[in-house]
C-alpha cells in the first residue's frame, strides 16, 4: 500500500470512530414512560416535545442522595437522585428560567442557575424508596434545604416541584 492510501484509510477509521462517540453522548429515545420533558432551549431532543427522560434514564445518570427537612414533613427525609444541572446538560439545555409543571398542575419558576449555585436535584427516591404519585412522585424537584440558611425560605420551598413532569427552559 502507498502512504496516501494508508493515510487515506487512517483518516476514514478516525473520522469513523469519533462519529460513533458523538453518536453514542446523544441522548437515546426515552425506551419506557416518559416522566420527564425538558423543552424549549435545549440542544438535544430524542422527541417532538424536546428532551424526554423515562425513570431509566434518569437513573443513569449520576446519582446524589442528601437528608433534608422539609416544611412538608415532621422529619428528615433522604432524597436520591440525579442533579437538576445533570439533566438539564443531559438536554443540553441554555437559558435564564425554568418553568416546572406539575402532574397536579402545580407552576412555578426557577432561575436556572439555582441548579449551579445549589445542589438541586431532581428527586427519584425518598428513604431509598421510588415516590409514588400519591406522595409526591415520581419525581420531585428538592433543595439542600439544610445545607444554607438562606435556602430555608419560602422562595426556595416554592420552587420545589413535586410531581414534576416537564422542564420548559426559557
Amino acid at each position: 500500500m502507498t502512504t496516501w492510501y494508508r493515510r487515506w484509510i487512517l483518516m476514514g477509521l478516525v473520522a469513523t470512530c469519533c462519529s460513533a462517540g458523538l453518536q453514542a453522548q446523544s441522548l437515546p429515545p426515552a425506551a419506557g414512560k416518559v416522566v420527564l420533558t425538558v423543552s424549549g432551549k435545549v440542544g438535544e431532543r430524542n422527541s417532538a416535545n424536546g428532551a424526554a427522560f423515562d425513570m431509566e434514564m434518569l437513573k443513569k445518570l449520576p446519582q446524589r442522595s442528601f437528608t433534608t427537612m422539609t416544611p412538608w414533613d415532621k422529619k428528615p427525609i433522604k432524597f436520591t437522585g440525579p442533579l437538576l444541572r445533570d439533566v438539564l446538560a443531559a438536554a443540553k439545555a441554555q437559558g435564564q428560567t425554568l418553568k416546572a409543571s406539575a402532574l397536579n398542575d402545580y407552576q412555578t419558576t426557577i432561575p436556572a442557575d439555582d441548579a449551579t449555585r445549589f445542589d438541586v436535584i431532581v428527586a427519584r427516591q425518598m428513604d431509598d424508596q421510588d415516590i409514588p404519585v400519591k406522595t409526591k412522585g415520581p419525581l420531585f424537584i428538592v433543595y439542600p434545604y439544610d445545607t444554607l440558611k438562606e435556602l430555608r425560605a419560602t422562595t426556595y420551598y416554592e420552587r420545589s416541584a413535586w410531581q414534576l413532569k416537564a422542564l420548559v427552559v426559557e
